[in-house]
């Protein structure tokens, strides 16, 4: 397996161990071609922010592809004094490529506070203590997961009159859905049968969220927004402003890439959510790869390590874990001039990224047959809704070989 930027490492051996990324591993380095600048820093080398900055932009992130939306949206709208809030996770290759796009931001000028909030029971307590001043004092807030519970709270504290939704994967369109319709922030790949104790007991934070991000009448206060990359969201409520996310940063950034003769797969998480089968995912991408003669596969940073192993021994394909969001992998390259991919945000995302490189994204429907019985009975229409919606890819339909099993 390669845990690399997208050069494409040595080919992994058939069987071999899929090795998990170190958590502790040193700073990365500044990618090349972007100017560092110094920050000041406190006492324990955390960032200090200035006072211009906590009245500035408050942006709150949980995933790596939030905070490339977010250096996005402040590119289209050139903000400044803008301070992104990374609110840590436990996963290991989540964390990796989330420490590389925050040296991107603070390349960018921006500042930069990472909170350990998932460490430990007292963890969530101290991190809103201390994030209540800059949520008191930002007059606006940027958000990648309005489904978060941790967001959600945090939300409940804000006086900011500007809410800005950036988009956190294809659950973005799920969201507006549900904000258009009144119904309670859920997940898409939830089943939603009943709700649990922690669900009971946190539905007035939700509902207090809920209505935060709902604009209010014309004439009010606080307006909502959305950057995105699905098009226009025509279920958008009134009152919600939608601008385009078209990748101009990244694209100004890096590449273009250098392209190879081969074919490359992007990986999901279905497998991992519950949605898919885990047997007909690997069938399905054996026999992709048998038909396009790919050779490469971009693993998703929430893959399992015993997935990988089992696709790379079964399949002869190099596994390759990015340490950044693939939309950057793919820019800077060396990248397939063919991308196979399931419903999955890339296939939004990276047509916008790979603008006049040559390459074509194609993606491959989701046959009702692989799916879980524990998948929503949203799942097939959500992910039918993922690729119709899908401008400027290739749509490959399932055989009867693998539906068949």
């Amino acid at each position: 397996m390669s845990s690399s930027e997208g050069t494409g490492a040595a080919p992994s051996t058939p069987g071999a161990p899929v090795p998990p990324q170190e958590e502790a591993a040193p700073p990365a380095r500044r990618l090349l071609g972007i100017p560092r600048q110094r920050r000041r820093t406190g006492p324990a080398g955390a960032e200090r922010a200035t006072d211009t900055e906590e009245r500035g932009t408050l942006a709150f992130v949980e995933s790596p592809v939030q905070l490339l939306n977010v250096l996005e949206w402040a590119h289209a709208e050139q903000a400044a004094a803008l301070t992104v809030v990374v609110l840590s996770p436990h996963d290991p290759m989540t964390r990796g490529q989330l420490r590389r796009m925050a040296e991107l931001a603070r390349d960018e000028g921006h500042t930069v506070r990472w909170e350990e909030a998932r460490a430990g029971a007292s963890a969530p307590l101290r991190t809103v203590r201390g994030l209540t001043p800059l949520l008191r004092r930002a007059h606006r807030v940027v958000i990648g997961d309005p489904f978060s519970r941790y967001v959600q709270l945090l939300l409940t504290l804000t006086r900011a009159r500007e809410l800005v939704v950036v988009d956190d994967g294809t659950a973005t369109m799920e969201f507006v859905g549900q904000l258009a319709r009144g119904e309670r922030l859920v997940r898409w790949h939830r089943h939603g049968r009943g709700r649990g104790v922690r669900e009971v007991a946190f539905a007035p934070f939700s509902a207090t969220a809920r209505r935060r991000l709902t604009p209010e009448p014309d004439g009010g206060r606080r307006t909502v927004s959305v950057f995105s990359v699905f098009g226009s969201l025509p279920e958008a409520p009134p009152g919600v402003r939608v601008t385009a996310n078209e990748f101009a940063w990244t694209r100004g950034r890096f590449g273009p890439p250098r392209l190879t003769r081969g074919t490359d797969i992007v990986g999901t998480s279905l497998v991992e959510t519950g949605v898919v089968d885990a047997d007909r995912y690997l069938d399905a991408v054996r026999a992709l790869a048998d038909a396009h003669g790919a050779t490469r596969y971009f693993a998703h940073r929430r893959e399992r390590t015993d997935k990988l192993h089992r696709l790379a021994t079964e399949t002869g394909l190099e596994v390759v874990r990015p340490d950044l969001p693939l939309e950057l992998i793919a820019r800077r390259g060396p990248i397939g001039r063919l991308v196979l991919s399931f419903p999955s945000t890339v296939v939004h995302t990276l047509p916008l990224a790979l603008t006049g490189t040559g390459v074509t994204v194609a993606v491959c429907d989701v046959d009702p047959a692989w799916l879980t019985s524990k998948a929503s009975p949203r799942a097939q229409g959500f992910l039918d809704g993922v690729t119709g919606t899908a401008r400027e890819v290739r749509r490959l339909p399932f055989t009867q070989r693998i539906v068949a099993g």
